[in-house]
Formats: C-alpha cells, sequence, structure tokens
C-alpha cells in the first residue's frame, strides 16, 4: 500500500525548537508530521503522512462515547554514525494487534504499521535528539470513528503515529529510586477485564489511585490482584524484583497484567548479563517478608518510557514503610539499566537484533 506524503515547508517547520536544549521533557514536544490510515468499508485505505494537527471527527464517534482506543509506546535512538535506530517497533505493532483483538478493534497489518513509523521517522529526523538519555518517543494509536450511539464495536477506525523528541520519564534521570503504595482499595484491572490490552480506559482507572498514592508521598500504587493476594503491576510498569542470589523475577503475564516488551527483552538480556530469571505469581505477603528478610535486594519496574524505575521504598495505607536494600539504586538494578540502554543509544552491540535503522526514502 502507497504511503501518500504532504510536507510542511521548510520554512514552517518548527523543529529547531528542540535544538540547542541541555535537556528535554518527556513527551512535551511533537514533530512536524504525523502518519494516518484510515479502516472503512472494510479494508485500511489512504495511508498518509501530514503536518501534525487536528483530526476530524464527529460528536457521535465510538471512541468518545465507548472508549474503544488502544495506543502504543515505542523509542527511536539516534546513534554515533548520525543515523537513526528504532527499538523493536515490530513487536509494539505485534502488540497493537493484541490490544485490538481484545477489545474488538480492527487489525491492522504489521507491515503497514512499521513502515507508516519508519516513514515517519525519516521524514522528521532532524527531530531526534542527540542529547544524553533522550529518544524520539514513538506514540502509535488507534480509536473508533463510526458515528453511531449503539454499544457495539465500531465500523470504521484511524490509526495514527505521532512522534514526541524527549527526555528521561524521570526528571533528572536515572539517579532517584521511587516508592510504591500498598494497597488493597484499588485494582487496575481484573482477571477476564482488558488487562492485557494497552486500551485507555486501563490507564484512566490508574489515575485515581496514583493520586491516592501521591497523597501517601508515593509516586504509584503497586497493584495488586482482584483477590489482594498476588503483585501484578507497578503503575503503569510491570514490577520486577532481584533476589540475593542474583534471580530476576517478573509476575508470569496473564490476562490482566501487560506483556511489556521491556520486560520480554529483559528476559532475554538477563542471562548474558550472568542473572537467572523467572516469571511467577508473586505473593504480596512472601515478597513483602522477603524484603524484610533481605532474601530480596532490589526492585522496581520495567516499561518502555523509564526502561527501568528503580524502588526504593514500599508504603502501606496505615502509613507503615519498608525499605528495599539500603533504600538506594542498587547496583544489580544500575548494571540491568546501563547494559539495557548502551544497545538502545549504540554503545554496545546489538545481537539480539532489536535495532532497526530508518530507511532513507
Amino acid at each position: 500500500m502507497e504511503i501518500s506524503t504532504t510536507l510542511l515547508p521548510e520554512s514552517k517547520r518548527k523543529y529547531g525548537a528542540i535544538k540547542g536544549l541541555s535537556s528535554l521533557p518527556f513527551g512535551l514536544h511533537r514533530s512536524d508530521h504525523m502518519f494516518l490510515v484510515n479502516y472503512k468499508d472494510g479494508k485500511w485505505q489512504n495511508p498518509r503522512i501530514v503536518p501534525y494537527g487536528p483530526i476530524e471527527m464527529m460528536p457521535g464517534a465510538i471512541c468518545l462515547h465507548y472508549g474503544q482506543t488502544i495506543f502504543e509506546g515505542a523509542k527511536a535512538f539516534m546513534h554515533d554514525d548520525g543515523e537513526i535506530y528504532a527499538f523493536r517497533v515490530d513487536k509494539n505493532a505485534e502488540r497493537m494487534n493484541v490490544s485490538a483483538d481484545l477489545i474488538c478493534m480492527e487489525q491492522i497489518p504489521v507491515e503497514l504499521q512499521v513502515e507508516g513509523i519508519m516513514r515517519l521517522l525519516d521524514v522528521d529526523r532532524k527531530w531526534c535528539p542527540d542529547i544524553p538519555e533522550s529518544s524520539m518517543y514513538i506514540r502509535p494509536f488507534m480509536f473508533a470513528t463510526e458515528d453511531a450511539l449503539g454499544v457495539r464495536p465500531s465500523a470504521e477506525y484511524i490509526f495514527c503515529v505521532i512522534l514526541s523528541p524527549s527526555g528521561p520519564y524521570y526528571a533528572g534521570g536515572f539517579n532517584h529510586g521511587v516508592r510504591l503504595l500498598i494497597t488493597d482499595k484499588y485494582h487496575r484491572a481484573v482477571t477476564g477485564g482488558t488487562g492485557a490490552s494497552k486500551t485507555g480506559g486501563n490507564y484512566t482507572a490508574s489515575m485515581k489511585p496514583g493520586q491516592v498514592a501521591k497523597k501517601c508521598g508515593a509516586s504509584q500504587v503497586l497493584y495488586l490482584d482482584a483477590s489482594n493476594t498476588y503483585i501484578e503491576e507497578a503503575g503503569a510498569m510491570n514490577h520486577f524484583h532481584i533476589m540475593k542470589d542474583n534471580t530476576v523475577v517478573i509476575p508470569e503475564f496473564n490476562d490482566s497484567i501487560l506483556r511489556s516488551i521491556t520486560s520480554v527483552s529483559m528476559m532475554e538480556l538477563l542471562p548474558d548479563l550472568g542473572y537467572k530469571v523467572r516469571q511467577e505469581r508473586i505473593a504480596i505477603n512472601d515478597f513483602v517478608a522477603q524484603i524484610k528478610n533481605g532474601d530480596i535486594i532490589e526492585a522496581g519496574g520495567f516499561g518502555t518510557a523509564a526502561v527501568v524505575s528503580p524502588v526504593n521504598e514500599y508504603i502501606f495505607d496505615n502509613g507503615d514503610m519498608i525499605k528495599v536494600g539500603n533504600g538506594e539504586i542498587g547496583e544489580n538494578t544500575r548494571k540491568i539499566y546501563e547494559a539495557y540502554t548502551a544497545i538502545q543509544n549504540g554503545k554496545a552491540a546489538d545481537k539480539y537484533g532489536w535495532m532497526q535503522k530508518v530507511p532513507r526514502y
């Protein structure tokens, strides 16, 4: 399917807005263009790159009333050779279709998603930052556009990709750990729901608990399953912890946990760094006991935006706190973060085939 391109005149492009900056906020800036493709009359059609701007849809669009929306998050990096390399965008495209299936949206060919992303990165390559810990954040998303008020799947969709030149997710980069709230009052998702889909409703459901966590001095919630027995997600990230025998433990994926591409990639990388890695159901009571007795020495979250988010403390509803290790970023967590990001930014060899060079079309 041929992708048409309508470019802003050079005089109207704004990529100079990020040049000369020593730091970038995460997710604030937008590049000059976006990729769009429509699903209508039973087929994907009119793939195009156009100037970034408003997208017109009717007030009765199903996405506005019933939340039929999904999204992804990926990154591309400027390497020392002056070329841009995208990180595993094919896996994001595959997960997009998993999300689509779970909430009854139309599948979009992986090849079309990847080509649209690559062509957009090429068009806006001057936006790709090269300052330390920066990346071009890639946001593909899809939403239902049919003008209908019946509760049913839409027959029409728009798939769009926008780009955001960004610095680290946490201001100051990988220098501080976070605190998570352990509570049985809130749940991100439940078995039989949409937890394994990257749909907007899951993130809406996390906003109120996030506010409560902040009132407790925490960054986010350590979500438990509906029975309040097992660990699920760390805010919007997959949780992990490290045992004193150098085993990295990640909750096993299920229908209420998003299958993190970062976690999957870590499970490939960790054995080569000297770690054992396993997935299992992690009982919260066992987890807390193992922190207290020193069996668990480090903990955190894996996700695209922050990559690795170290957790230094957990706080309970009653104000009690437990500290992980010595309360600072652990040497293992730092080692894992540095090894992973070195591959992404081209400082280390990519023997896993994760990085894809953006063609110059």
